[in-house]
């Protein structure tokens, strides 16, 4: 795969990269390249590891921050290959450093990509081929999380309160598909602020809530708590405004937390 044209190196990523996979998780392989990338002759690999029916995409078919890639079925076992454009990889770091992110839609992402992603997959994957090098040099100047971006997603706290007042005004409406959103997306602010305090990558919204329960500095039972907010909405103002208050209450210890650990 790494003699294809276009490609600089190959990585491991996803829950197998940090050691956390289940029986039945996929084989993420990251494929860093710099345009024109050799279409042709990855299809041709494919089909020779795949069997005949595989396919590879057009770089940005999967849209604008999934980039493409290729679903591969190999001895039984689920691989994807996943494309980065390596430049736009750094060019993320950069931004990471200077405390810059946003949220971009993408599909399968119910939160949104936010953009260090992509210098958070490199900076916690393994590097399988890397003939250059260049893979394992910007790794390594990702070894120290940047201490602006963990600010910035701190401050980033101000949307979770913002979309729980959001939530009041809707839920003597008893719309509770409005007040589900803004729930939603006030716990995983929660979750990237933890990341962000204690200097952790959070990636993905799969798995974030439990991830951010594991951190030392969460507040007690944060996972148990963030996933109850969610669990019985109902569809009576009554309900859905004990939803929000125990938001409520989440938001405010987890505001506690991380400005106590500065």
């Amino acid at each position: 795969m790494a003699d294809v044209p276009g490609v600089i190196g190959v990585v491991l990523g996803g829950s197998r990269a940090r050691g956390e996979q289940a029986a039945d998780s996929d084989v993420d392989l990251g494929l860093y390249y710099r345009p024109p990338l050799d279409i042709d002759a990855l299809a041709a690999l494919a089909r020779d590891v795949g069997g005949v029916g595989a396919q590879v995409t057009q770089p940005g078919a999967w849209g604008p921050w999934v980039d493409g890639g290729a679903w591969l079925r190999i001895d039984g076992v689920a691989v994807d290959w996943i494309y980065r454009d390596l430049d736009r990889v750094r060019s993320s770091w950069q931004s990471a450093q200077r405390g810059e992110f946003s949220f971009h839609a993408q599909v399968g992402h119910p939160l949104g990509v936010p953009d260090f992603a992509y210098a958070g997959e490199l900076a916690l994957a393994v590097v399988l081929a890397d003939a250059t090098g260049e893979l394992a040099a910007l790794r390594q100047q990702m070894a120290d999380y940047p201490a602006a971006l963990g600010q910035a997603l701190v401050a980033g706290l101000w949307e979770a309160e913002f979309n729980l007042t959001n939530a009041r005004k809707a839920a003597s409406r008893a719309d509770a598909a409005y007040v589900a959103g803004c729930l939603f997306r006030a716990v995983l602010l929660c979750a990237h602020a933890l990341h962000g305090r204690a200097e952790r990558w959070l990636i993905n919204e799969k798995g974030a809530i439990a991830s951010a329960g594991r951190l030392p500095l969460a507040p007690a039972g944060f996972a148990t708590r963030a996933h109850g907010v969610l669990a019985h909405l109902g569809d009576q103002p009554s309900h859905l405004n004990a939803a929000i208050g125990a938001g409520q209450a989440l938001l405010d210890d987890v505001r506690a937390v991380v400005n106590s650990s500065r």
